[in-house]
Parts: structure tokens; sequence; C-alpha cells
């Protein structure tokens, strides 16, 4: 049986890749090419290539489970198809947004321009627990605030990209974007090269150079690092990863010393001046001096070294005020604000607890709507109202209630699909994904990756596509074409 053979998309949802009548336009030709495979012979590079992984380290640590179990991220070999159009679309909107959040960035720390004419509450931004203070006036090395960006995109069933959410702060993912392109090509090499793809894996180099950009000395001499918190991080392999194809040395904090206001890097011939920091340890651990006094994972007087110019640290610290989920709703007052445009990209329409209204509404139709903690990620502090128990609806009422600043709310949006290999059935059906590209920013402005990582729910009817709450991932196929 061939690998199409009886697929049917999703009820209400738009599916990515096919239709009721069959596959979409842009990728007639790809879908020619990958439903020569049999579901027999998926199902054996299914297996090869979950060996593939797990022999070659590409996992994430599961600390719900209390004992951090190493495992790999659930990945579907049948890839998500993007056509050219649509990454035309999304490039031009990914730039213009983070754009608008740098300059927002800037403002807060320095004039708030945009609090004074009234755009956004004052204190939605100043009250924020990612806002801090203590940076104001503090300009970054190569004036780059958000280096990295992984912005969360859905797509509705009109088909309709919207932004779900941004990432600004140490985004993870991109190795297995990277990895997961290794693995697709071996699958279907043929179907690979008449699609004519973008390739991904020049993301790391693009990175040194970004990073290289910032950098508050110029010359060749610069050297950048990249800091972790260490094995034990539920990202470390990305960590590594990234180090080692950057060809730059992957740092701990006993690594670093700061003196004279200038950072160092500890070698065996000895110091070395370090320019640039790709730091992967939240900024609470940064630096003992500044924030947290008990932090092991830090380099005391880092900040003080970032405050004085000599050093770039990407992602900046600060940037958490600016994917705050209440701030989220006021991006596109932003890009008019800031750039005298307006968005290219939709977004979710979004009710802020902490605004009299919103709240009541919120609480008067909990059944109908997800909330999310401001302060929370990876599907965490959310409620899916309409699966939650009346148990479930009762906590949260009592939580939004009681702290309405940290709680928002969206009515759910239908997900889109994509055919996904289920093992246990031995064949394709469609679940819901979203998609994380990642935007890389230099002195000279944004560049997205041509890809991304999709992310799949792999549980029937789920939603929540968060590998920690069993979720998956596919490689992301991004067209240089259309046509069929």
């Amino acid at each position: 049986m061939s690998l199409f053979d009886g697929y049917q998309p999703l009820p209400g949802a738009f599916d990515e890749i096919v239709t009721a009548d069959g596959p979409r336009p842009a990728f007639r030709r790809v879908l020619e090419q990958l439903d020569r495979m049999t579901t027999d012979e998926l199902a054996r590079h299914q297996q090869l290539a979950e060996l593939a992984l797990l022999n070659q380290g590409v996992t994430f640590s599961v600390y719900a489970d209390n004992r951090g179990t190493e495992q790999i991220f659930p990945f579907c070999a049948v890839p998500r198809l993007v056509s050219a159009a649509d990454f035309a679309h999304l490039e031009r909107g990914l730039a213009q947004r983070l754009r608008a959040l740098g300059a927002f960035l800037d403002d807060i720390y320095d004039g708030q321009r945009i609090l004074a004419a009234g755009v956004i509450p004052a204190d939605m931004v100043l009250g924020a627990t990612t806002y801090r203070p203590t940076l104001r006036g503090v300009r970054p090395p190569g004036g780059v605030r958000i280096h990295i960006a992984g912005v969360d995109l859905i797509r509705d069933p009109e088909g309709t990209w919207r932004v779900l959410e941004d990432n600004l702060r140490t985004p993870s993912g991109v190795s297995y974007v990277i990895e997961n392109r290794v693995i697709s090509k071996r699958i279907f090499p043929r179907a690979f090269d008449r699609a004519r793809v973008h390739r991904v894996d020049h993301y790391p180099t693009r990175l040194a150079e970004t990073l290289r950009s910032v950098s508050p000395v110029a010359g060749d001499d610069v050297t950048a690092v990249v800091l972790t918190p260490g094995p034990y991080n539920s990202a470390y392999f990305e960590h590594s990863f990234l180090a080692r194809t950057m060809g730059l040395e992957l740092v701990q904090a006993p690594d670093l010393f700061v003196d004279g206001d200038i950072v160092y890097v500890r070698t065996t011939r000895g110091p070395r001046r370090v320019h640039v920091i790709y730091r992967r340890t939240d900024e609470d651990f940064l630096d003992p001096d500044a924030f947290r006094p008990d932090s092991v994972l830090g380099v005391r007087g880092l900040m003080r070294a970032y405050a004085a110019g000599n050093v770039a640290l990407a992602n900046a610290p600060g940037n958490g005020v600016a994917d705050d989920k209440a701030v989220y709703p006021f991006v596109p007052d932003m890009i008019r604000f800031y750039l005298g445009e307006e968005p290219a990209l939709a977004q979710v329409p979004t009710f802020v607890c902490a605004r009299d209204d919103d709240r009541r509404y919120v609480l008067d139709h909990l059944p109908e709507l997800v909330v999310k903690a401001v302060d929370e990620a990876g599907g965490y502090g959310m409620l899916m109202g309409p699966q939650a128990s009346a148990a479930e609806l009762s906590e949260f009422r009592t939580r939004v209630a009681a702290e309405p600043r940290r709680y928002i709310a969206q009515h759910r949006v239908e997900l889109s699909t994509c055919p996904t290999w289920i093992g246990e059935r031995r064949r394709l059906e469609p679940r819901r994904v979203d998609l994380r590209p990642y935007v890389l920013t230099s002195r000279e402005g944004p560049w997205v990756l041509p890809g991304g990582l999709t992310r799949v729910a792999l549980v029937e009817g789920s939603y929540v596509v968060n590998s920690s709450q069993g979720g998956g991932s596919k490689d992301t196929w991004v067209l240089k074409g259309d046509g069929p």
C-alpha cells in the first residue's frame, strides 16, 4: 500500500499538504515522489531514523518524571512542506516583527516613548517580572538585543498564519531542525532533490557570523564562546551541538572570570579575552552580583563587564519583557508605532486578564477559552477550557481572580494538521502542528532561516505540541519554487 492511500484530512482544520480533493497544487510533484514509498518501507525507515537519533545523542531530558530521563525528541519521518509564496510572506512578517520588538526593548530601557504615548499601559511593562529596571540606560554592544529569536506560528482553518508567541530569551530547538534534515534526506533522497528544498545546515555558520558581528572590538581576533549551565540541562545536546558546528568553545561558569570589567576564559595557555558570549543560561542565574545571589551557574561581575560595553551577550538580558504573554497583544501596536507599517503577520485575539472587562469575560467564559500563565512555557501553567474538568475550571477561576496580571486567555484556534506516521496503526493520520522559524539579527538586520522546527501533537485529538507533553517534530521543507 502506498503512503497516502486512504489519508483523510481532519474536518474543520487546514491540512498543510492535502485537501479533500488531493494534494495542494504547490506540492503535487513532491507528493508524487513521497507516495512511491510503501507503508512497510516507511515503517522500516522510521525505526532506523529513531535508532540513528538515539545513537547520535539527539536527546533532551524529561524532568516531569523526577528522574531527568534522556530520550529522543520523537520524530515523524514524513516532512512538513512550506511553499515559496508562504515563506516569502513569513520572511517579510518575521523580519518586520523582530525590528519592532528590538525597537521596543531599546525604548523601554531608555526613553520609554511608547509608554508616554499611552500605546501600551505603563504598568503592563514596568510591572512585568521580566522587566529589569537596573538595565535602563545600558546599550548592548553592536546595538542588537535579540540576536536569536524563535517565533511560534500556527495556521488557522482559513489558512492564515498567526503568531502564537515570541521567544526572545534563550529559544531552543534549532539543533533538531538540522538533525531532522540529515535524517529526512536519507529517507527521501529523490523526493528531496525533486522538491528543490532550501538548505538549513548553514545555520551554525550564520549564527557564528551574527555573534561576531556584535563584538565590541573589530578585527579577526574576536573570541566568542557558548555558555552552558552544564550537562544536566535539558537542552545540553543543543548547546554542545551548536558550539561544535560553529567551531566555538563550550564553556561553563567556572571557565570564565571577570577582571577589570573584562571577561576572560581560562585556557591551557593562560587567560584569553572573551568578546561575545552566546549564553544558554537563564539570566536569573547569569551573575550572582546582579541577579540571584545563590547562583552557582553564573559568572560574578559579568553584568558589570556587559554594562561597560566590553562583552556582548546573546541574547541580551532584559529581553523577557518583550516576550511576556501579556505584552504580546500589543506587538501590532509596536509595529505601527516604531515602523509606521501595518503588521504583515496576524496574531491570535487575546484577552488580558489585568484589564477589568477582559477579566470579567474570561471568568464568565472559562470553559470556552485557553488560559495561559504569562510566566510559564512548555505547555505548563495552561488551562484548555473546552477539555478541562470542573475541578480544573474552579482552580483556574480562583487563580485568575487572585492574580489577573499573571494570565491571558484566547479562544482555542483549530490548528492546522499534517500527515503524520502513526506507528502502532502503520498509517498516516492528521495531527496538529505549529512552526517555530528562527530569526538571527546582526548589525545588518534580521535573517530568517528558510526552515524551522515543526512540532506535532502526536497524541490523537491533542493540541499540545511540546515535547515534554507528548509532542514530536518533523523536518520542514521550504520549497524554492512553486508549481506542479
